[in-house]
Order: C-alpha cells, then sequence, then structure tokens
C-alpha cells in the first residue's frame, strides 16, 4: 500500500497537468492568438458557413467554377470512395506503376481536355490529375489555375481577362517568403468568382 499511493498521486497528478491544465491552456493562448486559425480558419459568405481556408472541396461537377486537386478519401462508414471527406483524411497510397493509378490520372485526364477549349496533354500540371497526401489540399498551383481559365470563361460568359485578373488577385506567396512555392486557394478564388456572378 506504501509503493501504491505515490504511484496513484503522480498519476492523478499527471492526469490534471497533462490531461486537463495543459490542454486548457494550449486551448486558452490559441484562442487569444490565433483565434480564426484555432477554430478551423472558417470562411463564410453572407454570414453563412461556406467551408474552411485549409480544407479542399468538390467544385468538380460544376464547369462555372475552379477545380481543386483530385480527393482519394474514403467513407468512414463503408470504406468506398468519398472525395473531400474531412472525417478520413488519406492518401490513395497507389504506387506511380499502379494499374488503377494510371486509370485515375487518365480517366482525369480525358475530362479536362473534354471541359477546356484548346488544352493540351502537355499543359496539364500534376497536381490535377494526382490526389494530394491529405485528400483535402486547399491550393493548386497558379498553372492549374490558369489552363482552367477557358473553360470558366465558356461557362462564365466572363472575359478570360477578368478571370486571369481573379486569378493573379488569389495568388498565395511561398510562406515567409521562402518556403513551398506560389499558389492558389480554390475556395477564395471560386468566392471571388461567386460574387463577380452574383453580385
Amino acid at each position: 500500500m506504501s509503493l501504491l499511493r505515490p504511484v496513484v498521486g503522480v498519476t492523478v497528478l499527471l492526469w490534471l497537468l497533462l490531461g486537463l491544465a495543459y490542454p486548457l491552456a494550449m486551448v486558452g493562448v490559441s484562442q487569444a492568438v490565433l483565434p480564426w486559425q484555432a477554430n478551423g480558419s472558417p470562411v463564410y459568405l453572407h454570414g453563412r458557413l461556406i467551408g474552411s481556408a485549409h480544407v479542399g472541396q468538390n467544385f468538380k461537377p460544376n464547369p462555372l467554377y475552379f477545380w481543386g486537386r483530385p480527393s482519394a478519401t474514403l467513407s468512414v462508414s463503408t470504406g468506398k470512395p468519398k472525395p473531400y471527406n474531412a472525417l478520413a483524411s488519406s492518401p490513395s497510397n497507389l504506387g506511380p506503376t499502379n494499374a488503377e493509378l494510371i486509370a485515375h490520372i487518365k480517366r482525369r485526364i480525358a475530362v479536362l481536355l473534354k471541359q477546356t477549349p484548346g488544352l493540351r496533354v502537355n499543359q496539364i500540371p500534376a497536381d490535377l490529375v494526382e490526389s494530394s497526401g491529405s485528400g483535402l489540399d486547399p491550393d493548386i498551383s497558379v498553372q492549374a489555375a490558369l489552363i482552367q481559365i477557358p473553360r470558366v470563361a465558356r461557362n462564365t460568359h466572363l472575359s478570360a481577362q477578368f478571370l486571369h485578373r481573379l486569378v493573379e488577385a488569389s495568388v498565395l506567396a511561398p510562406d515567409w517568403g521562402m518556403f513551398g512555392v506560389a499558389r492558389v486557394n480554390v475556395l477564395a478564388l471560386n468566392l471571388r468568382l461567386y460574387q463577380a456572378l452574383h453580385g
């Protein structure tokens, strides 16, 4: 019993410190210092939550909007494909020589070629046909946004020059000026496009 008392005491103390006090302190600090990020980087339109700046969405069925990276996430309950499922962030885990991956890429290329006037295969960047490691990547390369302009222009009847300016306004520089590459947040770009279409 004399040995058990200190063990229980230390366990309870560590639980209180690390399981309760520390998480509560971190929540308090994050809410005070970075509240927008701590709350999931929410994006609102007319007071209604429409997404998160850091979680990709499936815009692909709609030819009016710019499309993001493909997603290979699955349904938690069925295990079947459910693109952009934020509850099951994951890659496809298919290797570069896997026949299924190659078939997915060929289908994605075919859709892009069919939907985009004048597009050639050698213009398509990898991030428009290969899913990301998380399946929820919110960003695409600048080139991936630019090659979609003819499709979006045809379907929205907005000029290519205007859409080019929208893309340029949505370009994010590398973090801290040196980490990563310039990229475009698809939700932010499509929000600008929505506002241009609907005022």
